[in-house]
């Protein structure tokens, strides 16, 4: 099928298969490798993306269906060389080891500073909780969240 996807602003005409995940449209056809594929199955959190401002597992739904959604990846959030504060923050707070989890993590935290789920550090681990870091950098993701979330408000 040829589907049209509007990914970080610009529209992709691309052909994929109906059983295409919208994880392997962004990585094998439109070269957006930094939505990673971690467990494949929608419990770790590595593919996150935002849909229309939400945030999904993209290995979880297919391209065709995300046809009419505006989705953002991680390589959509810097303006130019100005990082997104979100992702400002993980470096001030080194909030990354491996950096497996990274891009699903900041983009699962983009949604949570923008859904108001930043509090307390409770509130924030319970709203970030779909995602994993095996590496356990959790205090320093919490750490990051709760900074970018102050520097929204101001």
């Amino acid at each position: 099928m040829e589907i049209t996807l509007s990914v970080n602003g610009q529209r992709h005409r691309v052909v994929v298969e109906p059983r295409v995940t919208l994880l392997d449209a962004l990585r094998e056809r439109l070269g957006l490798t930094g939505t990673k594929k971690g467990c494949d199955r929608g419990e770790c959190g590595a593919c996150t993306v935002l849909a229309d401002g939400d945030r999904i597992k993209s290995c979880l739904t297919l391209a065709v269906m995300r046809q009419d959604t505006e989705i953002t990846t991680v390589e959509g959030l810097a303006r130019g060389e100005q990082l997104h504060p979100v992702q400002a923050a993980f470096i001030r707070h080194d909030a990354f080891q491996c950096g497996g989890c990274t891009p699903g993590q900041i983009m699962s935290a983009v949604a949570c500073i923008d859904e108001g789920h930043t509090s307390s550090e409770a509130e924030i681990r319970e709203w970030m909780s779909g995602n994993i870091c095996r590496c356990a950098a959790y205090q320093n993701i919490v750490a990051a969240v709760a900074d970018a979330a102050k520097e929204k408000v101001r």
